[in-house]
């Protein structure tokens, strides 16, 4: 048994055509998925938004508790983790307070976001090391992330939970890292002017 192919001729397609069918074919994707690509724009500024407060909270809280302490538990608590020296956990203990409520007040308004965000996200970064540093050394230590620090009991270390939380706020400023543009921020004026 043979196969019979049958030859069509076709009219050559001018790149208009193919043009006019490709925008075509996007316009309905568009319009086929509600609630996807075209509600993208206008969600995300919305989302960054959120999370860059939400951080921002996050940051002043931390700060805060920290700087309301007296210089010397400030100074106890990065030493509690036993990674620096003496000399350098005293100025690293008075100046993360500092730093945190610094990176909260450019989150809150907005200002060198991206900037500001992948900061906070390399902090979240070292403040996890750290936990797991001192889980894996043994060490039985309030991380002192909002306020306190130093040894406790075997019983009261929460470094999963510390760990788990951290990642979460990594996760909030990677997000504010890769789309930065969000509502009612200085960068809008600054940087985003139309």
């Amino acid at each position: 048994m043979g196969v019979r192919v049958a030859c069509v001729a076709q009219r050559p397609r001018s790149t208009e055509d193919e043009d006019t069918v490709v925008t075509e074919k996007a316009a309905e994707a568009v319009t086929e998925e509600p609630g996807r690509l075209r509600d993208w724009p206008v969600l995300q500024p919305w989302l960054s938004t959120a999370a860059r407060v939400a951080l921002a909270v996050v940051l002043a809280w931390a700060g805060w508790a920290k700087f309301t302490l007296p210089t010397y538990k400030q100074e106890l608590s990065v030493e509690a983790y036993q990674l620096l020296p003496h000399g350098v956990a005293g100025p690293v203990g008075i100046g993360l307070p500092l730093a945190e409520l610094l990176l909260a007040a450019f989150l809150l308004v907005g200002f060198a976001t991206r900037f500001t965000a992948a900061v906070s996200a390399l902090l979240m970064l070292v403040f996890i090391a750290a936990i797991i540093s001192a889980w894996s050394r043994g060490l039985t230590i309030d991380c002192g992330c909002f306020g306190g620090g130093g040894q406790v009991a075997a019983g009261e270390t929460r470094y999963l939970q510390e760990i788990l939380r951290d990642i979460g706020f990594l996760a909030l400023a990677v997000w504010i890292t890769v789309w930065p543009r969000s509502r009612a921020a200085l960068d809008n004026i600054l940087l985003y002017r139309r």
